[in-house]
């Protein structure tokens, strides 16, 4: 909060024209509260108790307490902030938390070293953890549970469509150890909508694209994000494919303010993709973008096995943001603009 490019994209969050009122004087838990999204969602929650008299009680989960100690320094002696360190592979029981009014599911591997060195963590953190988190929605009475889902769920493109909506559902080889990540995925909203009918749970479900931004953990192998630090740090950009790669790309802010979208305005039981075709760009015309906003330049290296098992095999993926945006939703920032946010913030570190 003290980088003002920060400050400015935490208040613009929480000015959006959203329900706030539906938090006042509630309880939000979050699990990888440290995470990319997530820290920058604790943020804005905060920025709002402060400056906007919300008086929500956050309660953030994550299992490394160091990190989050740094991450949330400023909020530590905040009576309406808690981080609890927790594995969501185990049942939530012994936490003592009386009331959870909305829970978000955030936790989860989300990057091609850890797909590849921890595939079992991966696995079971979208389908062990949001089990556990569904219980523990359905035990406390929770008003919503939003479960944080990936555009990796589409599979391959099947070449019959250039935008995937939330109905498509393409080609995944799940005899293989890059499956784990999207065939979860798809399980854990499979696991909201079985509570959703069995338990009465309101779940929703937001499928996020690539997101990138400031808050990015320096343990993250997505190609965006090793392209941001290679660039932060003034070195050449080091591209391990062809690049023809097309994917969507969503800038932090933009993530999160769609992240609130669903939880407050969502309809249980439906998915809905975070996504502008306005942050689509090839992974090859992206390494050059930010290779350019750094001055260096862009080489080509191949991957070592341990990479090449983790990558994606998608070589198409936009997705199709109309549903939410029906919901209000916009993107503020171009992937040229929140590209050239996230290394401004960066290099001024």
């Amino acid at each position: 909060m003290s980088n003002e490019l920060f400050e400015d994209d935490i208040r613009y969050v929480a000015e959006l024209d959203l329900p706030w009122n539906e938090l006042t004087d509630k309880a939000v838990l979050i699990t990888g509260a440290s995470g990319l999204i997530g820290s920058f969602l604790v943020n804005v929650l905060m920025y709002k108790n402060r400056f906007d008299k919300l008086d929500c009680n956050i309660y953030a989960i994550g299992r490394n307490k160091e990190r989050a100690d740094k991450t949330f320094c400023e909020y530590q002696e905040d009576e309406r902030f808690q981080f609890i360190a927790h594995d969501i592979n185990v049942p939530m029981g012994a936490i003592d938390i009386k009331d959870a009014d909305y829970v978000l599911h955030l936790a989860s591997n989300t990057h091609p070293i850890a797909y590849a060195e921890d595939p079992i963590g991966t696995i079971t953190a979208n389908v062990i953890g949001t089990n556990n988190m569904l219980e523990f929605a359905v035990n406390h009475n929770a008003r919503r549970l939003v479960f944080a889902s990936s555009n990796e769920i589409y599979g391959e493109n099947r070449g019959d469509a250039e935008f995937f909506d939330e109905r498509y559902c393409g080609y995944i080889d799940c005899n293989t150890l890059r499956a784990g990540y999207p065939e979860s995925k798809r399980c854990g909203e499979a696991l909201c909508q079985a509570y959703i009918k069995q338990k009465g749970l309101d779940a929703v479900v937001a499928r996020f694209t690539r997101t990138y931004g400031p808050t990015m953990l320096s343990s993250d192998t997505k190609a965006i994000a090793q392209f941001i630090k290679k660039a932060a740090a003034q070195e050449n950009i080091v591209l391990k494919s062809d690049g023809k790669q097309f994917y969507s790309y969503t800038y932090v802010a933009d993530a999160v303010s769609g992240l609130l979208t669903v939880m407050l305005r969502g309809k249980c039981g439906e998915a809905y993709n975070i996504a502008d075709k306005r942050g689509d760009i090839r992974l090859k015309d992206l390494a050059e973008m930010i290779a350019g906003i750094a001055g260096t330049n862009v080489v080509f290296e191949l991957p070592d096995d341990k990479e090449k098992a983790g990558y994606s095999t998608a070589t198409k993926a936009r997705l199709n943001g109309d549903k939410l945006k029906a919901l209000g939703w916009n993107m503020r920032y171009d992937v040229s603009s929140g590209m050239w946010k996230t290394l401004r913030f960066l290099m001024m570190k």
